[in-house]
């Protein structure tokens, strides 16, 4: 359950570095609105997670697939042109969490 939690926190933090990024350095306020809600839900589910996945692998779990769910969704939508290069280490990024996994 607990690793559900922080994926599941880890994608939250894509949606609010996806409105964060939209919010116009949070002058506009449906972003900033959700960017304020998605950043408390991400970090509480962090905190959850942590009772039991140690803090290291958490954290690199958790900015990972939030920096990989970001930047996938900024390929996806076309908001940044997509390259070979790109999407392996988006790729790299992937093989790593589920090391971490394995081996946590």
């Amino acid at each position: 359950m607990d690793w559900f939690v922080l994926i599941s926190s880890g994608l939250f933090e894509a949606v609010w570095a996806t409105a964060l990024g939209r919010s116009n350095g949070l002058r506009k306020l449906g972003p900033s609105v959700v960017f304020v809600v998605a950043s408390i839900i991400s970090l509480a589910g962090l905190a959850w997670a942590m009772k039991t996945i140690p803090t290291g692998t958490a954290y690199a779990v958790w900015t990972a697939t939030g920096a990989v769910t970001t930047a996938a969704w900024a390929l996806i939508t076309r908001t940044e042109k997509a390259t070979l290069v790109k999407i392996l280490c988006l790729l790299g990024i992937v093989a790593c969490v589920v090391g971490l996994k394995v081996t946590s």
